[in-house]
């Protein structure tokens, strides 16, 4: 019978580097394996079929031998020395896939049932706007899972402590052979972790943890913007038998400012100026996180102007100066008039008109300058 070629099977090129093997071998054994297509012989097939294409190919003798002879090369089956139990090893194959997808079980990847490292925590506060500014401490409650101090962890009641699981040795998994390869299930009397307590702590009812609550201070620090967090080491939930704690995140949320609008170290605000101001020039007062400062406007300012005030921004929070604060000036055109503004208006429009001409063409000097006129109107 004509037998498929190995770079085939896993559909990769000749030249394929061994990380290149490997992947295409991840991924077919993902694919095709029989827990995830109960009951299809075809996927049966190609599981196996994948698994002696690469027990040859990841093999640098076999593989040679093989791009030289072929199939007869490395024999029937893979040749001598081809190990069905490969799969036995396919934890690792997977490059920590295996308990993302379920298969640690399958491929007989041992599980640790020593200690481990407490869960990483995430917490979110809400600050305001000005805290964000110039820096705050604030105390959090945070629900975690600690030590339990009656059994210091060990889950078994006084003068009792864990045992030897009996029924699968201490390995916590139990072994099939199904055929072509070999499978291990986790041991149903301890769970996978290989020790049972005969008799539990009464407080922690044998999970060597209780809920409990922390109170922690948290330093936010000057310039923070939403969305970034802080990282507080080893306070997270404490590990399992012994193993060191996770780390709490803490992440920021900083409401919004009626006045400042925020983007990277920098601040915008828009501020209305009088019309006489945007004609005439002057000095107007502009907010800034420090209080008020003065801002020169000069004359024939147009509305939508933007001022750059250098310094007067948010500062950064890696501690690398300040960003600017940018003010755009507006202006606002009143729907109602009393009639000496109507008045004063109906000047202002007479002195924006311009002078007649003399005869003879000559445009005629007027009395007195332009903004002489308008300071008059405006008094």
């Amino acid at each position: 019978m004509t037998r498929r070629d190995y770079y085939e099977i896993l559909d990769v090129d000749r030249k394929a580097s061994d990380q290149e093997i490997k992947s295409a071998y991840r991924k077919m054994a993902l694919k095709y394996h029989p827990d995830r297509n109960p009951g299809n012989r075809d996927a049966e097939e190609h599981f196996k079929e994948a698994a002696e294409a690469y027990a040859v190919l990841a093999d640098p003798d076999k593989r040679a031998a093989y791009d030289r002879f072929g199939h007869a090369g490395v024999g029937a089956g893979g040749g001598p020395g081809f190990d069905p139990t490969i799969f036995a090893d396919f934890g690792d194959i997977l490059g920590g896939l295996g308990d993302l997808f379920g298969f640690g079980d399958v491929f007989g990847g041992r599980r640790r049932a020593g200690p481990h490292r407490g869960a990483d925590l995430r917490y979110d506060i809400e600050i305001p706007f000005a805290e964000s500014a110039s820096g705050a401490e604030t105390t959090i409650q945070v629900p975690r899972e600690e030590t339990c101090e009656t059994c210091k962890g060990t889950g078994a009641a006084a003068g009792h402590g864990p045992e030897t699981c009996r029924q699968c040795g201490g390995h916590g998994q139990l072994r099939y052979q199904q055929g072509f390869f070999t499978v291990a299930r986790t041991c149903p009397a301890c769970r996978g972790a290989g020790r049972v307590i005969s008799k539990p702590c009464t407080t922690c009812r044998g999970a060597g943890r209780v809920p409990k609550e922390r109170k922690l201070t948290v330093k936010i620090p000057a310039g923070i913007a939403s969305g970034q967090r802080l990282r507080l080491y080893g306070e997270g939930e404490h590990g399992v038998a012994g193993g060191p704690p996770g780390d709490l995140y803490v992440v920021v949320h900083v409401a919004e400012d009626p006045t400042f609008k925020r983007d990277g170290d920098d601040l915008h605000c828009d501020i209305q100026v009088p019309f006489p101001t945007m004609v005439l020039g002057g000095a107007i007062a502009v907010p800034t996180l420090q209080g008020q400062e003065q801002l020169e406007v000069p004359a024939g300012t147009e509305v939508d102007t933007v001022f750059r005030v250098r310094g007067k921004g948010m500062p950064n929070v890696g501690g690398r100066g300040r960003g600017d604060l940018f003010v755009t000036v507006k202006t606002a055109i009143p729907k109602k008039l009393t009639r000496d503004q109507r008045r004063l208006v109906e000047e202002l429009g007479r002195a924006f008109q311009p002078e007649p001409a003399e005869p003879g063409g000559r445009e005629g000097d007027p009395e007195k300058p332009f903004f002489e006129r308008v300071k008059d109107i405006f008094g």
